[in-house]
C-alpha cells in the first residue's frame, strides 16, 4: 500500500517547492546582509520545522483531517477574533506576538482549515448530486462559512489574505458545478460594488494605495516610493542580474520590506531576468500539477481541497509579482516559499503536504478511458 502511495505521489510539486525555497533563501541571505542575516537564519529554522509537519500531513488521510476540520474552523474563528485586540503592527492587527522576535499570524493557518472545512461541507451538500449546490439555501450556507472569517480578516485589515480566500472559494465553487447564472450575477455585482466600495467604504490609506498604484509619481517619497524603487530594482537587473550581495536598491536599503513583499524585486535586481523568469515558470508548473491533482483525485473532497489550494497559490503568485512590477496594488501578500515568514512558510508546506496526500491516494487507472 505504501509503495503504491509513493508511486502515485506527484513529486514534481515537491521539486518545485524546493527550487523556489532555494532561490528564496539566497535572496533573503543577500537582503539581510546589513542585519547579520538574522531573518535568513530564522527562515532556515522555519524550513526545518516545516519538514516533519509536511511529512505528517502527507501520510494522514485527508478524509480524517476533513472530519476534524469543524473543530479547527471554530478554533481559528476564535483566534481571528482575538487577534483584533492585539497591538497594531504595520497598520494591521494580524499577529499574536509570542516574544520579541516571534509572532504568529492566524489568518495564514486559517486558510488551510477553512478550505478543508468548506470542501467537506460542499461534499455533504452534494450527496444527492452535484446540482444540489445550486439550491439557494445550500449556497447561502457555503457563502456564510467563508463570509465570517473573511469579515474578521477584513477588520484586521488584511485585504490581500481576504482576496486569497475569495479566489480559493470561487475556484472551489466553479469545480463543484455551480450554475453559470450565479457566476454571471457575481461578476455583475463586482462591477457595480467595486466603485461603491472605493467611494464610500475603503479607508483613506487603502484609497491612497490604489491612487498611487495607478500613478506612483503622485507620492514619490511616500506611498509611491516602494513601487518606484521596486521597478528600478527589477529594471537594473537586466538579463543576468547585478550579482548576489551587489544590488544597489537591495544593499543600500531602498527596497522595503525587501525580505517579504518585495523579495521578487531582490531576485530581479541581483539574479536578473533569467532567474526571475525561472521563478514564474516554476510557479506555473506547480499550479498546473496541482490542477492535475484536483482532476485526478479519488473523490470530490480531495478535488475541492486541491483546487482551493490552487486558488491560494495562484493569487499569491499573481498579486506579489504583479505588485512588485507596478501592475497590481500593494497588498502585503507574500510570495509562497520565497518570501520570509514562519507562518507563511509552514502554511505553504502544509498545503503541499495536502496536495501530495491527495495525489498519493488516487487510483490513476480509473481515469484512463
Amino acid at each position: 500500500m505504501k509503495k503504491k502511495f509513493l508511486k502515485n505521489v506527484e513529486w514534481g510539486i515537491l521539486i518545485c517547492c524546493i527550487i523556489l525555497l532555494i532561490i528564496g533563501l539566497i535572496a533573503i541571505y543577500s537582503s539581510t546582509n546589513d542585519t547579520e542575516h538574522d531573518e535568513f537564519k530564522k527562515q532556515i529554522l522555519w524550513t526545518l520545522v516545516s519538514i516533519p509537519i509536511t511529512i505528517i500531513v502527507i501520510f494522514i488521510d485527508y478524509n480524517l483531517i476533513a472530519k476534524i476540520s469543524p473543530i479547527f474552523y471554530g478554533i481559528f474563528l476564535a483566534l481571528l477574533v482575538g487577534v483584533l485586540f492585539t497591538p497594531e503592527v504595520n497598520g494591521a492587527h494580524s499577529w499574536f506576538k509570542l516574544n520579541e522576535t516571534l509572532a504568529f499570524q492566524p489568518s495564514e493557518f486559517a486558510k488551510i482549515f477553512i478550505i478543508i472545512f468548506l470542501a467537506s461541507m460542499i461534499v455533504k451538500m452534494q450527496k444527492k448530486g452535484k446540482k444540489e449546490i445550486n439550491k439557494i439555501w445550500k449556497l447561502a450556507i457555503i457563502l456564510l462559512i467563508i463570509a465570517v472569517p473573511l469579515g474578521l480578516i477584513v477588520l484586521q485589515p488584511d485585504y490581500g489574505t481576504a482576496t486569497a480566500f475569495i479566489v480559493a472559494t470561487v475556484a472551489m465553487l466553479f469545480v463543484s458545478g455551480i450554475n453559470k447564472k450565479y457566476i454571471i450575477t457575481s461578476i455583475l455585482l463586482v462591477v457595480i460594488t467595486v466603485p461603491a466600495l472605493y467611494m464610500f467604504i475603503l479607508p483613506e490609506h487603502a484609497k491612497a494605495r490604489i491612487d498611487v498604484f495607478l500613478n506612483p509619481n503622485l507620492d514619490p517619497r511616500g506611498s509611491g516610493y516602494n513601487i518606484i524603487q521596486s521597478k528600478l530594482a527589477i529594471g537594473a537587473g537586466q538579463l543576468l542580474g547585478m550579482g548576489v550581495l551587489k544590488g544597489n536598491q537591495t544593499q543600500l536599503g531602498y527596497l522595503y520590506p525587501k525580505t517579504t513583499d518585495f523579495i521578487f524585486s531582490v531576485i530581479g535586481e541581483e539574479m536578473g531576468f533569467v532567474v526571475s523568469s525561472l521563478v514564474i515558470v516554476v510557479y506555473v508548473f506547480l499550479i498546473t500539477k496541482a490542477v492535475y491533482v484536483s482532476k485526478t483525485a479519488k473523490d470530490d473532497l480531495g478535488s475541492y481541497i486541491a483546487i482551493g489550494i490552487v486558488g491560494i497559490f495562484f493569487f499569491h503568485m499573481i498579486e506579489n509579482i504583479g505588485m512588485t512590477m507596478g501592475l497590481l496594488p500593494i497588498t502585503g501578500v507574500p510570495l509562497p516559499f520565497v518570501s520570509y515568514g514562519g507562518s507563511s512558510l509552514i502554511t505553504n508546506f502544509i498545503c503541499i503536504g495536502l496536495l501530495l496526500n491527495i495525489s498519493g491516494r488516487r487510483q490513476k487507472t480509473i481515469f484512463v478511458e
